[in-house]
């Protein structure tokens, strides 16, 4: 592909198709940037090049402007002299040098229209870039917005994830708690119940030596 058909496809192109079509839009607007930013390199040296030839074609038309008026002078002295032959040969060396001046004048006109276009169509390149750095702009904005959201939200997780281990930390201190009174009730239960019964074998002693005394006074 030529630069210049490059160039034409570059600014016709529309940045905003190719990005809705793209499957990584991302990366396409780098690329489309970075083929933007090499296309105008080469484009500005082009248009120094052809501006270094129109002040070489100026150079040369200005030199045949003097070199056509000298000719029309040398004629003029010649025919004043009565040299007819010589104001001949001069008029034919005028009107060479008129010729040539006019090629270069063609070709001047053609390098000023070229110099025209590549200007304007420069602008118009450089208008698209700004375009495209802006669309790039907008990406690492959402991109990092992105990663802020994410960020909260991993942060909320967290915070949900501790927050449901107080809580479960909560509930298994009530449960410990429910479970120390089940066993400090059994534990007193259990007492009063040893209790209970150590009363009893110590009335059941008693009960045999009030009988060992009643045998004992009946003997008697």
């Amino acid at each position: 592909m030529g630069m210049f058909s490059r160039f034409t496809d570059i600014i016709n192109a529309n940045i905003n198709n190719m990005l809705d079509k793209a499957e990584d839009p991302e990366k396409m607007v780098r690329l489309i940037i970075q083929e933007m930013e090499e296309t105008l390199v080469e484009v500005r040296a082009t248009a120094a090049k052809h501006i270094a030839e129109k002040k070489s074609v100026l150079r040369h038309i200005r030199q045949l402007e003097k070199s056509v008026g000298n000719w029309q002078e040398k004629a003029e002295t010649a025919i004043a002299k009565d040299r007819d032959d010589l104001a001949k040969a001069a008029l034919v060396e005028k009107h060479k040098a008129q010729s040539e001046q006019e090629n270069y004048e063609q070709e001047l006109s053609q390098l000023e229209e070229f110099l025209t276009a590549v200007q304007e169509d420069s602008q118009r390149l450089q208008s698209k870039l700004s375009e495209a750095k802006r669309k790039q702009e907008a990406y690492v904005l959402r991109q990092e917005s992105a990663t802020v959201r994410l960020k909260v939200r991993e942060s909320a997780q967290v915070h949900n994830i501790e927050d449901a281990i107080s809580k479960f930390e909560r509930y298994q201190q009530k449960i410990d708690d429910v479970e120390a009174q089940v066993e400090a009730f059994d534990l007193t239960a259990n007492q009063d119940l040893a209790s209970q019964i150590s009363a009893l074998e110590t009335d059941e002693r008693i009960d045999e030596e009030i009988a060992n005394l009643k045998k004992k006074t009946v003997n008697s």
